[in-house]
């Protein structure tokens, strides 16, 4: 066959040729839509998520033509920009032959607590009776607020001990944004005191002996690890400059408010925290990573840092806010830190550590919230605020986030060495007519201990060898009118929708897990040996933790599986 013959091989000549690039095609207006929501910000690849939540705030969605545009605006792929806004669940990612969300959303929250005080049975009630084409109910993880539980987010609005009637008003009323809470601000912050230790510590201060105080303080990493704070500073210190920190605000872990109870109520003593940590390592910048699910406290941030700014604590700039977007995995610091930069919150390999190779690839200092709270203190009052107070052999202090079947949940400040008995009794003890059956001591990736043990110091240390951990200090009490199995199956179901899919062993384990759990009867020996795979090849701690549930329920509830 001749060339010529060969028709739609190749085509050439007037009008047969592409007149647009693959791809989708730029939208003018939509490209002036969103110029107009970034307006004179930087360009930067590391604001994408930024820019992101910019456009779904004020349209309630993400158009594939937004998306576009903001990958042309970025000189990004739109391969690149769209993988971003998929890995995040608070994201609404719409196609352009797809029709995009009703404007109000309501996410009720499927935590074990919320399950507990009746969640399930109120999204049913909401489906029932809300019109879906005005109003779309989802369940949603943990929102940090399960002393009050059951919650839902209305918009931005968080409906406490939430009931059909008291949506239908919000929704009536208009009431979709987040209440701010009456808080401790710069002004009265600084009559009792606040920032003259770190002036002191800034005008003639010793690092070294700061890091001392701290470490002689006994205070270790209160996001869940408990590695000691202060050997971090050196570690940080000891690497090339510029160095940043970067403050995980990614509160996650069901069960756990801790948190969000203190920067609702005294963001400053944190904030001075994190800037004497920042003097310490001499950071360059500090970076505040807050979960999208705390609204009140994002805005109480923004407030409170511009009046640092303004009475000329720091630099403009210097403390970077930045907001997650719904992905438990951002807990993990190397993931946080890559949701910093602005790509999906995938964990690192490791080594190298982030106290090396942290954001941008510089040296990053890495602290939970409560821990810089407790710096703060320990400078201005001496370390003996933590290493004086001894109970059961433990010294320290540790907030405990206690929920369940209690009578008072909330936060317990109480000592490092306390058991299960003191700190029901400090929550006022079981509710009437429930029995103390069982307790998660530190969020699901701790799994379930029984009542049995509850005689235990809940304290780092002294769980592991029950097979278990304290983490983030998260007390979840159950009670002889629930199901230890159920509760398993809740902790798996979270870790399922959780696991950032990048490794196989968690993305399929869970998967799998769960499966295995919803049978009548647990086939027990491939249960174990699903675990061992997970447990020993997961990349991060996700995966690693999953299996906890499944073990524990199969060793203390034998007769529930």
């Amino acid at each position: 066959m001749a060339l010529d013959e060969r028709k739609g091989v190749w085509k050439s000549g007037k009008g047969k040729g592409r007149h647009t690039p693959k791809g989708r095609q730029l939208d003018d207006r939509a490209h002036e839509e969103v110029c107009a929501l970034m307006q004179d910000r930087p360009r930067r690849r590391d604001l994408l998520i930024e820019f992101l939540h910019l456009i779904q705030d004020s349209y309630g969605h993400l158009s594939a033509t937004h998306l576009r545009a903001l990958a042309e605006e970025m000189r990004l792929s739109m391969a690149e920009v769209y993988e971003v806004a998929t890995f995040y669940a608070h994201f609404d990612v719409v196609k352009e032959d797809e029709a995009p969300p009703p404007a109000l959303t309501i996410r009720v929250c499927d935590s074990l607590a919320c399950e507990l005080a009746g969640a399930e049975q109120l999204q049913a009630a909401l489906e029932e009776g809300l019109d879906p084409a005005e109003v779309r109910v989802l369940r949603a993880p943990c929102m940090g607020r399960c002393d009050t539980a059951p919650v839902l987010e209305l918009g931005h609005h968080h409906i406490d001990n939430a009931t059909p009637e008291k949506v239908r008003a919000a929704i009536d009323s208009q009431d979709f944004h987040a209440h701010i809470p009456s808080y401790e601000t710069f002004e009265s912050y600084c009559k009792s005191g606040g920032y003259e230790t770190l002036r002191t510590l800034r005008a003639k201060g010793d690092w070294e002996v700061v890091q001392d105080t701290v470490l002689s303080s006994g205070l270790r990493g209160l996001g869940g690890a408990g590695f000691p704070s202060g050997k971090k500073w050196g570690f940080v210190r000891g690497n090339d400059g510029p160095r940043y920190i970067a403050v995980n605000g990614d509160e996650g872990e069901p069960g756990t408010f801790k948190d969000r109870f203190h920067l609702e109520r005294e963001p400053h003593t944190f904030l001075e925290g994190m800037l004497i940590a920042a003097w310490a390592v001499e950071a360059e910048t500090c970076f505040i990573y807050m979960r999208d699910e705390y609204p009140a406290v994002l805005e109480i941030l923004r407030r409170e840092i511009k009046a640092l700014e303004d009475a000329g604590v720091v630099d403009k700039g210097y403390i970077d806010l930045r907001r997650g977007a719904g992905a438990y995995i951002c807990g993990e610091e190397s993931a946080m830190i890559e949701s910093i930069e602005g790509k999906r919150g995938l964990p690192r390999h490791r080594p190298p550590f982030v106290a090396q190779v942290g954001i941008f690839g510089r040296p990053t200092l890495v602290h939970n919230v409560e821990t810089l709270y407790w710096v703060a203190k320990i400078c201005r009052e001496g370390p003996d605020i933590l290493s004086g107070v001894e109970k059961n052999g433990r010294t320290g202090l540790r907030n405990f986030s206690v929920s369940g079947r209690v009578k008072a949940p909330g936060v317990y400040l109480l000592p490092a060495g306390s058991t299960m008995e003191d700190i029901i009794e400090a929550a006022g003890g079981m509710l009437d007519g429930h029995r103390f059956k069982a307790y998660q001591p530190g969020g699901p990736s701790a799994g379930l201990l029984p009542a049995s043990m509850a005689d235990i110091p809940m304290d780092f240390d002294v769980l592991q060898e029950h097979g278990t951990f304290i983490g983030s200090a998260a007390i979840v009490v159950l009670s002889d009118k629930d199901s230890a199995r159920d509760a398993a199956l809740n902790m798996l179901r979270f870790f399922e929708d959780e696991s950032c899919g990048q490794c196989t062993p968690c993305r399929v384990g869970c998967e799998k897990a769960v499966k295995l759990m919803q049978a009548d009867r647990w086939d027990q020996p491939l249960l174990e040996e699903l675990c061992s795979a997970m447990a020993d090849a997961s990349i991060c701690g996700l995966g690693q933790a999953a299996p906890n549930p499944i073990r524990l329920t199969m060793k203390h509830f034998p007769d529930e599986v």
